[in-house]
């Protein structure tokens, strides 16, 4: 998808979300209750994305961003019969 392609996409996504606002005064509380849970999901999902970047960025490098070598993973070898 081109860099163009995209932003048509989000311009019409977010398009769409203020429509969805604009109508939520007047809906149906099952409708408001629905959007609620959606809107949710999504936050829920961005925030764990943030958390597990950051604790990977953590693991991978000291706060002052250098990296950690004292935490280097070792080789398991099968053992010899």
């Amino acid at each position: 998808m081109s860099s163009q392609g995209f932003l048509k996409e989000m311009q019409t996504i977010g398009e769409k979300f203020l429509l969805k606002l604009q109508k939520l005064p007047k809906a149906d509380p099952v409708e408001i209750v629905s959007f609620c849970v959606v809107l949710l999901f999504i936050v829920t999902v961005l925030v764990l994305m943030i958390i597990a970047c950051s604790c990977c960025c953590y693991s991978c490098c000291s706060c002052d961003g250098r990296p950690d070598h004292r935490r280097r993973k070792t080789q398991v070898r099968p053992s010899a019969h």
